[in-house]
């Protein structure tokens, strides 16, 4: 079993959008998980084999318990039945009590389609007449208590902020990790939207602009999908 189960369509979503989040988790004891929808084979700057090196030093950095990579279509994410299927065996097996996922709405569209995918196959591993196998075993129903959205590059409203004054060096440094894709002076592929140090420069500043929010240095927006619950009033800060 894991607690956090965090997916992105492409290598380095996760981190750009909820690296300091699962830092801290980790920190306070949580076993996380981490998958990549896609293997980013679609991307201007790197390969996969470079990216694959790239995500795996990532995921040390955080502390993951594993790192796996459904190798669905990049730039072809669909909602299909083999993809939400494929999303089901990995829930059913790990049993996540948290899923995080892409965000809502975002410049790249593979990030909503995998938002949407990942939801909905949040939901549809509860299903008991939903049927998976897993190394021949067939898989018991499971269903995630909650499902987050981490917000990317395009601004949206969270619903909830976490505090990542503490783990925002460590989230720098695996975003850094992938270096074929970030402002890397002595990388000579074509420039893309993200690899620009100005692109760097806004990642801080949305950190700082959510923190801000909430009194504190640094922080990660997320949006949620239904109401959350608490039970006293000194839990909400």
């Amino acid at each position: 079993m894991i607690d956090v189960l965090a997916f992105g369509a492409h290598p380095d979503d996760i981190e750009l959008g909820a690296g300091g989040t699962l830092v801290k988790q980790v920190r306070n004891g949580s076993k996380v998980g981490m998958v990549d929808l896609t293997q980013g084979e679609m991307a201007t700057r790197g390969s996969v084999s470079v990216r694959r090196e790239e995500a795996k030093k990532a995921a040390d950095i955080i502390g993951a318990e594993f790192r796996i990579n459904l190798k669905m279509d990049d730039a072809f994410i669909s909602m299909d039945k083999t993809s939400i299927l494929s999303i089901v065996r990995v829930i059913r097996k790990y049993k996540p009590k948290i899923v995080l996922c892409n965000a809502i709405e975002d410049r790249h569209p593979d990030h909503a389609i995998a938002a949407k995918l990942v939801s909905k196959a949040c939901f549809t591993s509860g299903l008991s007449k939903v049927e998976t196998v897993d190394d021949s075993v067939k898989q018991l129903p499971f269903r995630p208590l909650a499902v987050y959205h981490y917000i990317q590059d395009k601004w949206i409203d969270p619903d909830f902020v976490m505090d990542i004054s503490l783990e925002f060096t460590d989230k720098i440094k695996a975003v850094k990790a992938f270096k074929s894709q970030f402002y890397n002076p002595s990388n000579k592929e074509p420039e893309t939207p993200i690899s620009s140090k100005e692109f760097l420069d806004s990642l801080t500043a949305k950190a700082v602009l959510f923190g801000r929010s909430i009194n504190t240095p640094y922080g990660e927006g997320f949006t949620v999908e239904r109401p959350i619950g608490v039970n006293n009033l000194f839990n909400i800060t």
